[in-house]
């Protein structure tokens, strides 16, 4: 296949890894991918009262083999990870099925893994012989595209959806896409047998891409990546094979109206990560702090350090170093934010180097550049 420009906002009809090997390499943002489960279903099942469970027995979930299924995994994965940005991630979602196997094989190729996230559902389908346990989970295994690899996430976001308390991976309160949400065919059939919520994939995207990204879906299946991705401003691409899935997809994305909205109510960013970035030194210069001066770490005057000129501070032991370093030395060894840790006296009060930094950037004007 010829080498082709991004097809935003499109899907491509075809086989996911012969397209991803014609998009751009580095190009992409995000991806969602909900790859087959290789469920291995042996026999119909059925409900108690002798009604046939509507299972996932099409044909493009079933593998000969579980290296057949692992060779597959491994070619759609290194496809997706030439696609990816740098600071791109990807989330992949299966059952005890598959998952493991495809976690395993993503370390293989490279790829970081950030978190494994528990998706609880309300609603599951109850193992209806009595032999095993419900499996009223899925896992999505959240990775980047290497160790140190710089990557989108939105912390403060996340707690936005969550009362404002750190979001867990354990994601409960998601249901099964049923009701109105599930689409169906002209005669009332599930139009995709493993359709997810719209709500999952809110979190995904919202998480971990930002407007204007590229959001990539290489199982398209009924098209809820574009749905969300569409209503959350994103551009997005879908590949699919399968002619009657991308009926489905466009008819759905079709009818998403979307509201128009300034940046600032898009933008999702933290006000500390998005407002102008000021050095430690800058405040130095500025006489905002001087040099001499103590500073104490988490308001305990007993653990405290001296400004150096240069902008390093000295702490009451004799080590030297940036406001973070030094901090990080008062917590044996452990990651840092010293603008959060360390406090200076003013007017008889303590105040964190955080809020002199605020100070500054509204009295300089910063905001207003």
């Amino acid at each position: 296949m010829e080498k082709v420009s991004l097809p935003l906002n499109q899907i491509i009809e075809g086989d996911c890894i012969d397209v991803l090997n014609t998009l751009p390499a580095a190009s992409i943002d995000l991806i969602f991918a909900d790859p087959p489960y290789n469920l291995q279903l042996q026999h119909e099942l059925h409900r108690p009262n002798m009604t046939k469970v509507d299972a996932v027995d099409d044909e493009w979930d079933q593998f000969d083999s579980f290296q057949e299924y692992d060779a597959f995994t491994r070619k759609w994965l290194t496809a997706c990870r030439r696609a990816l940005k740098p600071t791109g991630t990807i989330w992949v979602i299966g059952t005890y099925h598959n998952i493991f196997r495809v976690g395993a094989i993503m370390q293989d190729l490279g790829f970081w893994i950030l978190n494994d996230v528990i998706w609880i559902k309300t609603n599951p389908m109850p193992n209806f012989r009595g032999v095993r346990f419900t499996n009223a989970h899925e896992t999505l295994i959240w990775a980047s595209t290497g160790k140190g690899a710089r990557y989108t996430f939105h912390h403060q976001a996340m707690k936005g959806l969550n009362e404002d308390k750190q979001m867990r991976s354990d994601w409960w309160l998601l249901p099964l896409a049923t009701g109105a949400e599930r689409v169906r065919d002209g005669q009332g059939r599930k139009a995709h047998s493993t359709q997810k919520p719209e709500a999952l994939l809110y979190r995904v995207i919202l998480s971990s891409s930002n407007p204007g990204d590229v959001v990539l879906d290489p199982f398209f299946g009924s098209g809820t990546t574009g749905v969300v991705a569409k209503r959350l401003h994103r551009n997005w691409i879908g590949i699919e094979k399968e002619k009657e899935y991308i009926e489905v997809a466009r008819h759905r994305i079709d009818a998403v109206q979307v509201e128009i909205f300034d940046f600032a109510t898009l933008n999702v960013l933290s006000k500390a990560k998005s407002a102008p970035k000021v050095e430690f030194s800058t405040l130095l210069e500025n006489g905002y702090l001087r040099s001499g001066q103590k500073l104490y770490f988490n308001k305990d005057t007993a653990k405290f350090a001296t400004i150096k000129p240069d902008a390093r501070i000295r702490t009451i032991d004799g080590f030297e170093g940036s406001i973070h370093k030094a901090g990080s030395h008062y917590m044996n060894g452990a990651p840092c934010n010293g603008w959060e840790h360390w406090y200076c006296q003013e007017n008889g009060h303590l105040i964190s180097l955080s809020e002199l930094r605020e100070r500054f950037r509204v009295e300089m004007g910063l905001y207003d550049e």
